[in-house]
């Protein structure tokens, strides 16, 4: 069986933070407990009137991709009900042939 992993293209993340409350609910986490954590990198300016700033989702150690779920055949939690549907979930050969394409991502995948 291919080792599965999560792709993030935060190019098009929001920073809505619907992938961490899903996962919240989805591990029963407690306030201060991350699975999924959105962080806002910038603003810096990069041109006359231009700024730049991102929204970079990093699952934590206390991910493990929805083991449960997947196991029922459901996608992570986080992919779900990702808003602006910028995360992946699959084998990871698979998921490296899409970070090629994409220019900002991140990949997960845990021991």
């Amino acid at each position: 069986m291919a080792k599965k992993g999560l792709l993030i293209d935060y190019n098009f993340c929001t920073g809505c933070h619907s992938c961490e409350m899903a996962c919240k609910q989805e591990l029963e986490l407690s306030i201060d407990q991350f699975g999924i954590k959105v962080s806002k990198v910038g603003p810096w300016k990069i041109g006359e009137s231009r700024w730049q700033y991102d929204y970079i989702p990093a699952p934590t150690d206390l991910c493990d991709l929805c083991a449960g779920r997947v196991a029922e055949g459901k996608l992570p939690a986080c992919v779900h009900h990702c808003q602006s549907a910028c995360m992946y979930y699959g084998d990871l050969g698979d998921l490296v042939k899409m970070m090629e394409e994409k220019p900002k991502t991140v990949l997960y995948s845990p021991l």
